[in-house]
């Protein structure tokens, strides 16, 4: 089974954000980047099977030189090679007509990503991607088995999960309970010395026209100063809460 694990290289949740050009760019200065979290549910869910069935692993993510370590990472925690499309993604768009042309040059059995990226948020590629290459598709998927050609998949839906089966070739869009957290892969010494060795390939785009364009950024408005009251003022509490909160 050859498996194709699409990777998202997004800023660590702890770093701070800015934006230049007049709101216009997000300012990567300063800025760590990682392994999109929900991807790395996918990518430990793929080395599973790789242990397991002896599938073999390969990720793939559209962006320019500066997101090889994270790349490299995936081929430490296990992947067995990684393809890098050399170009700085524009949308959802642009980068699953990337990704679709990589599936249809290696004929994957099995595509796994993020239900989405925790920058952007739009939850937009697995979805196209599966719909450019005709095949069934599984989102917010919280368990994948794989016995031959046919997939056993849970998913969330409100107020409980649904369990169905599906034919490969399939795309599975994952999040936490693919895998736990406890059992996230962290690159040893030996993982991390293989992975200099492991083939990194770059390959150019295919033409694609991006579909949306951002016009600008804005961060969340700032929180409003605490105001502190005595402990056992409570009509001033109740007072601020009618008055100022307007919540009673």
């Amino acid at each position: 089974m050859k498996i194709l694990v699409c990777i998202s290289h997004v800023p660590d949740t702890t770093s701070k954000i800015n934006f230049n050009n007049e709101l216009t760019e997000f300012d990567t200065n300063g800025v760590q980047f990682v392994i999109n979290p929900y991807d790395e549910f996918a990518l430990t869910r793929a080395i599973w099977f790789q242990e397991k069935q002896g599938a073999k692993v390969t990720v793939v993510h559209v962006g320019d030189a500066s997101t090889e370590p994270t790349l490299r990472k995936c081929l430490a925690i296990g992947a067995d090679d990684a393809i890098r499309i050399d170009a700085v993604p524009t949308d959802g768009f642009f980068v699953a007509q990337q990704l679709a042309e990589i599936y249809k040059q290696g004929e994957y059995d099995l595509i796994l990503t993020g239900k989405e990226s925790i920058d952007y948020n739009g939850a937009m590629v697995p979805g196209l991607l599966a719909s450019f290459l005709d095949i069934d598709f599984v989102n917010a998927c919280i368990s994948l088995e794989i016995d031959g050609t046919t997939a056993t998949a849970e998913t969330e839906i409100d107020g409980g999960t649904e369990t169905f089966t599906a034919n490969l070739p399939l795309v599975v869009a994952g999040q936490k309970g693919l895998v736990e957290e406890k059992d996230l892969k962290i690159p040893n010494m030996r993982g991390i010395m293989m992975a200099r060795k492991k083939p990194l390939s770059i390959v150019a785009p295919v033409e694609a026209t991006a579909v949306t364009e951002i016009e600008r950024f804005e961060k969340p408005a700032q929180k409003a100063a605490c105001k502190m009251i005595d402990a056992n003022d409570v009509d001033q509490l109740i007072e601020l809460l009618h008055n100022e909160a307007k919540v009673i």
